[in-house]
């Protein structure tokens, strides 16, 4: 039989993601050791709180020496580690967020994880990290996932959220790129990350990021500096922020924890990821295809919050919604910039967010046929 035919059969028998991954075979064995007794009886599928309830078993695999030494899945447990570990003083840390689903036969499925993977090398490279390779990320996730399958919740708008992380773990105090890495996958079972539309307030005082910065990676320290800002804004009552330019306060960007997309007219409109200031959104990509194919106007640029206060003041703002792996899509209930409080429509009133929503949701629970290649089987 020669090559192709070969191959060509092969193809027959496998999807086309699996295909591939049968093409590129694993050169770092991981070794399991499961749980002596799980504690699945802890979830309760009626009361899901996000991030708040974790699953039997977690990923960790070491790097050493320039490469990836050993991984194993292994008991949810706690690490140990010295003091004087590198991470913990400087901030070399990163980390992604994906989601897993059940399809109504009860087959565990990951949303779109090779473009988490592709992000997550694109944030390492920045901070000096080196890549996590396909047969750890995608492989070790898909061995995670089978093994903790019956924590993926079934409940409406529930999924397994998977946070795949690294960190520096040198024993040194002191300022330069780490050498020794832990890369880790804990899973949680999650509910919706806002139970109802959110308040936002536009934030023109403090600054998420510059151009050159490392504000387009999920690097820990975007985070841990937007807390204040957050605390702040929340005694006032307010839910996120929507951070503005660093340089003239002026054009929005992006959401604590999503994207930011407005519907003005009939337009969506999203911030472009132009600059190094924006995270690059598996969510935002997967609404910007979905909205293109309903025929609906989708520009990527810059936008001024005055042009959308001036939208709002012509009644032309129908809709501003969020977007992100954690939060999926939510909608905006009220914008607030300075004095100025600009209340959405009722979201009975809204055509676009409403369709879009189901749409990405029919596709994740496998409602739909999945004609972008977006779920992997486990």
């Amino acid at each position: 039989m020669g090559i192709f035919r070969f191959f060509a059969k092969i193809y027959l028998f496998y999807p086309l993601t699996d295909f591939f991954l049968f093409m590129s075979v694993s050169t770092l064995d991981i070794k399991v050791t499961k749980v002596a007794k799980s504690r699945i009886a802890e979830l309760d599928q009626s009361n899901i709180q996000f991030g708040k309830l974790y699953s039997d078993h977690m990923l960790v695999a070491e790097y050493e020496d320039g490469a990836w030494k050993s991984a194993e899945i292994k008991p949810f447990e706690n690490l140990s580690l010295s003091p004087a570990t590198t991470f913990m003083h400087y901030g070399q840390a990163i980390f992604e967020g994906v989601k897993a689903y059940k399809d109504p036969e009860g087959n565990p499925m990951i949303f779109r994880p090779y473009d988490n993977m592709k992000r997550m090398n694109r944030s390492a490279h920045r901070m000096a990290m080196p890549d996590v390779p396909e047969e750890l990320f995608i492989d070790g996730l898909r061995q995670l996932i089978d093994i903790d399958r019956d924590w993926i919740p079934t409940a409406p708008d529930s999924s397994l959220y998977i946070r795949p992380f690294m960190i520096a773990v040198d024993e040194f105090v002191g300022v330069k790129p780490a050498e020794k890495f832990l890369f880790i996958i804990i899973t949680s079972p999650a509910g919706p990350y806002y139970a109802n539309p959110v308040s936002i307030f536009v934030q023109d005082q403090y600054v998420r990021a510059f151009p050159g910065g490392i504000g387009f990676t999920k690097a820990a320290g975007n985070y841990g500096m937007s807390m204040y800002p957050t605390m702040q804004i929340r005694k006032m009552g307010y839910d996120q922020i929507l951070w503005t330019d660093g340089f003239e306060h002026k054009y929005v960007q992006e959401i604590g924890t999503m994207n930011f997309f407005v519907v003005i007219g009939d337009k969506a409109i999203t911030p472009d990821l132009k600059g190094d200031t924006i995270l690059e959104g598996v969510t935002r990509d997967s609404v910007i295809a979905l909205l293109r194919e309903k025929g609906v106007t989708v520009e990527e640029r810059q936008i001024s919050i005055d042009e959308i206060a001036e939208a709002y003041k012509a009644g032309q703002l129908k809709e501003a919604f969020g977007t992100g792996t954690a939060a999926s899509i939510a909608p905006i209930a009220k914008l607030t910039y300075h004095d100025m409080l600009m209340e959405l429509p009722p979201m009975t009133e809204w055509k676009i967010m409403n369709e879009l929503k189901k749409g990405l949701s029919d596709i994740r629970y496998g409602l739909v046929a999945d004609t972008h290649d977006w779920m992997l089987k486990v």
